[in-house]
């Protein structure tokens, strides 16, 4: 496993323009102290709470899979953008955290009731595979930019995915 330094050393005298270094450290969680991927997952919690509180079903997993996929897309340029000013897959860069954690609550938005401890085995497993990364989802690292940092999260939420998709059959 790769430690990553936790701040940033520019790599240009040129200022990070304001709105792709939001976007990049979800929306600056990713400057707090201490796992900034791991603020970045929760963020996209507390994001989804209210959601699945006072949504229907369908809404809340239409509304998460759509944030999931626009945040995707901005995070990727935005992600891409911090490599010019950071250096490649700077850690305080969580915006692939957001959306990996957005993907793997996707099973429990077509639930009536999730239990509290699926909301957290869900990050769990998302934090799980992204630290350690097994099953092809270092390799996804190896894309290009901000795509690299966006799909192996990616992987890591569907990966998360399908392990909450079973304990929901064989538990609920």
């Amino acid at each position: 496993m790769k430690i990553k330094s936790r701040r940033p050393v520019p790599i240009t005298d040129k200022p990070f323009p304001l709105l792709p270094r939001l976007l990049a450290t979800s929306f600056g969680v990713g400057y707090l102290p201490v796992a900034p991927g791991t603020w970045g997952a929760l963020l996209a919690i507390l994001l989804w709470l209210p959601l699945y509180f006072w949504a229907s079903q369908p809404l809340i997993f239409w509304v998460t899979l759509t944030a999931a996929a626009v945040y995707t897309v901005a995070g990727t340029w935005a992600s891409s953008e911090s490599e010019k000013y950071w250096g490649k897959d700077p850690v305080i860069a969580c915006a692939d955290e957001t959306v990996g954690q957005w993907i793997s609550l996707l099973p429990l938005s077509g639930i009536a009731v999730t239990p509290w401890w699926e909301i957290l085995l869900s990050l769990v497993l998302f934090r799980f595979f992204d630290i350690y990364k097994p099953f092809g989802i270092r390799s996804m690292e190896r894309f290009p930019g901000g795509y690299g940092m966006m799909a192996d999260d990616i992987l890591a939420g569907i990966y998360s995915v399908v392990i909450l998709l079973i304990v929901n059959y064989f538990c609920l």
